[in-house]
């Protein structure tokens, strides 16, 4: 029993020394570069306080940033959004515009059509009349004037039949021509054949 109550003195003991040995390592490490770590702590901690603080400098001038870009952006589509309603309210205007013209336009031939067609009919009607009118009037013409034809061919015919020359006298009239005809200037002595 002694044997192990020594130990665990003598475990006591070490531990007590490496502790002591320890502090006193951390002792003298603190006398040989406490003024240098200190500082160096300092350095580091004013370095990550600089770092933090531009940390949130930068991250704050992002925010800021990415909100004006962000308000630009919508400042730019609520314009080009009202433009561009302006744009078809303005077209759908137009369209309207046109479309009324185009009927009024459709009704406005459709009038002028239907007065063509009327004047035509007209036209046509009083063209139908007058070409009745002038054939009747030529049909009258051409009946009077063949009544006068036939008139003269009667009177023409009755004043052959009554003073109709005899063929001896023809003979002779023919007979006396074609000599003149031929330069044979002698002429013949009427005869008594000739009278009868």
């Amino acid at each position: 029993m002694t044997t192990s109550i020594d130990t665990h003195t003598t475990e006591a003991q070490t531990r007590t020394q490496d502790v002591d040995s320890g502090a006193s390592l951390e002792k003298v490490r603190d006398l040989l570069f406490g003024v240098q770590m200190r500082d160096y702590e300092r350095k580091f901690a004013r370095l990550e306080e600089r770092l933090s603080k531009e940390t949130a400098d930068v991250r704050e001038d992002v925010r800021k940033r990415l909100a004006s870009i962000e308000q630009l952006i919508r400042t730019e589509i609520e314009a080009l959004s009202d433009r561009l309603k302006g744009e078809q309210d303005e077209r759908s205007k137009t369209v309207q515009d046109l479309s009324r013209q185009i009927e009024e336009t459709a009704r406005a031939f459709e009038q002028k059509c239907g007065q063509l067609d009327d004047q035509m009919a007209r036209g046509l009607r009083d063209v139908r009349q007058q070409l009745h009118e002038q054939g009747q009037r030529l049909t009258d013409d051409l009946r009077q004037q063949a009544d006068d034809i036939v008139a003269r061919l009667v009177r023409e015919s009755q004043e052959l039949r009554t003073d109709k020359a005899d063929r001896a006298t023809l003979a002779a009239l023919l007979n006396d021509m074609a000599m003149r005809l031929t330069d044979d200037l002698r002429v013949p002595a009427p005869t008594d054949a000739g009278r009868g």
